[in-house]
């Protein structure tokens, strides 16, 4: 970027899944240089922007009381000034509750142009999750929304109360967990019904959702009892007696899953878990990072026919990033024959106009070892384009018998940053998916141990045996290295526990 200045783009994230945000928002955090964050924000939003973006977490991190205002607003201004195009991401809506005012405030100061991007607030989302509408024509034609803490006094609320407990509307009450004893009583005291429905609800991206009905009279005795933790939404009057919940039945529905490992198996798992129900969090990520390959690609075409073996969805894309940055036209590919390890490795290779010639019936290195060495003659030259964290046992069964050459193109680096946010969400899980034997080292490197509460979902025999080193607790094997078998390993594993 040049020394100009830049721009700062206040994006609300919405509430709950990384699709609930605006497709403007999702826009600019694709085109974003820098991404500054805050808690409660869906960490898929976070692999959303450009691969070289810098991502600022501003958030709470391991107990620690999130930033000081005037510090968040220093580094946005900091930030723009360098010329980038600054994403301030904010869970739920900016100006709801979310201090997007004094930032902008700060930027009109300092002469930075800026825009809003609205988002969903918690106070319509949290509700509206748990089947409670905030409005209702027979019930509550309005609804207010307050903060239980102000900027510039903690004692705000007796004035406040005894106006809004005369009116015929629904209280939303966000960041009042602390005060939910005091603010049922003033309520009470200034004339509402003890009888009156009300409702702790917490849900989203909360580490811990709960959805808790009552009355003014004994909903904080409720949350004492259940032990609801923040953040939470209190909403009081008609509408929380109702129960307008979803009634499309999921099979995993209260189900939560960790992901680790690359976007490329990631990316598909959540999805078609989110569609089953689950609530899928992304605990642990790798970057996908190219290294550079000395081999002359030109070698596959010199003779006669060349094996060439592709472990995973990224080693095929991969492949063929590597085919044109030499300019090699693929009709020179007609003397080769491609090797998978497995289906979805096999329609990733397709998309490149591709079909594969050897894939074993049972996806495992191990299989595709046996499979090569029944198939490949002794005098043909097998290629394996793979990752360097890629077992050994594969090129070690093959050079047994025939001429291997083994070529790392990618490596995976983890992201600390999804890391020190995701932390917190660990004693959530009821399952965790491991995707790769590297997976399971970045893990374990991160964290250092699975949550005792999470069963372990592997991909493969490899995968497996690389977590049973360090873990002796329950695990499920997918019978299919995609992330379709993943998938049907939870599935059946948890409609047998059901």
């Amino acid at each position: 970027m040049d020394n100009q200045t830049g721009k700062v783009y206040l994006v609300g994230a919405g509430c709950g899944k990384a699709d609930l945000i605006t497709l403007r928002g999702l826009e600019k955090i694709r085109s974003c240089d820098v991404l500054i964050y805050d808690d409660l924000i869906d960490t898929e939003l976070l692999s959303a922007c450009p691969a070289g973006a810098e991502r600022i977490y501003m958030g709470k991190r391991s107990g620690r009381h999130s930033a000081p205002q005037e510090e968040i607003n220093a580094i946005i201004i900091e930030k723009a000034r360098e010329g980038k195009l600054v994403c301030r991401l904010k869970g739920g809506d900016p100006f709801v509750f979310g201090r997007g005012g004094e930032e902008i405030l700060a930027l009109q100061k300092a002469g930075i142009p800026y825009e809003e991007i609205p988002g969903i607030s918690s106070a319509i989302a949290i509700p509206a999750a748990a089947g409670i509408p905030v409005t209702h024509r027979k019930l509550s034609r309005s609804f207010h929304v307050l903060t239980a803490h102000t900027a510039d006094s903690d004692d705000w609320l007796p004035d406040q109360l005894e106006k809004l407990a005369k009116l015929d509307g629904t209280l939303i009450f966000l960041m009042g967990l602390s005060q939910l004893e005091r603010i049922c009583r003033l309520l009470i005291q200034a004339g509402m019904s003890g009888s009156t429905p009300a409702a702790v609800l917490s849900g989203g991206n909360a580490p811990k959702s709960v959805s808790l009905r009552g009355t003014l009279s004994d909903i904080a005795e409720k949350a004492r009892l259940t032990k609801v933790e923040p953040p939470a939404v209190i909403v009081v009057g008609k509408v929380a007696a109702l129960d307008l919940s979803p009634t499309v039945s999921k099979p995993l529905e209260g189900v939560t899953v960790g992901l680790t490992g690359t976007p490329s198996v990631s990316g598909k798992l959540r999805p078609m878990l989110e569609e089953l129900g689950a609530k899928a969090l992304c605990v642990q990520r790798s970057a996908v990072c190219d290294l550079p390959v000395e081999l002359d690609l030109n070698a596959l075409f010199e003779g006669g026919t060349k094996w060439i073996v592709l472990t995973s969805g990224n080693g095929v894309k991969r492949f063929f990033a590597l085919l044109r940055e030499q300019s090699v036209d693929l009709r020179r590919l007609s003397g080769c024959r491609f090797a998978v390890i497995g289906s979805a490795t096999g329609r990733v290779l397709s998309q490149h106009g591709f079909q594969a010639d050897l894939c074993p019936d049972l996806y495992t290195g191990e299989a595709l070892a046996e499979k090569l060495l029944q198939t490949v003659r002794p005098e043909e030259p097998v290629y394996l384009f793979r990752s360097a964290q890629g077992s050994p046992l594969l090129f070690d069964r093959l050079k047994e018998k025939l001429h291997v050459h083994d070529i790392h193109t990618y490596t995976t680096v983890p992201d600390a940053q999804v890391t020190s946010y995701a932390e917190h969400y660990l004693p959530t899980l009821d399952y965790l998916c491991f995707s790769s034997a590297g997976g399971v080292d970045a893990f374990f490197a991160e964290y250092g141990a699975v949550p005792a509460c999470s069963t372990c979902v592997c991909i493969g025999h490899t995968t497996a045996n690389a977590l049973r080193r360090r873990y002796a607790g329950p695990l499920l094997l997918s019978h299919e290295i995609s992330a379709e078998g993943l998938v049907k390993a939870i599935l059946d594993d948890h409609c047998t526990k059901g």
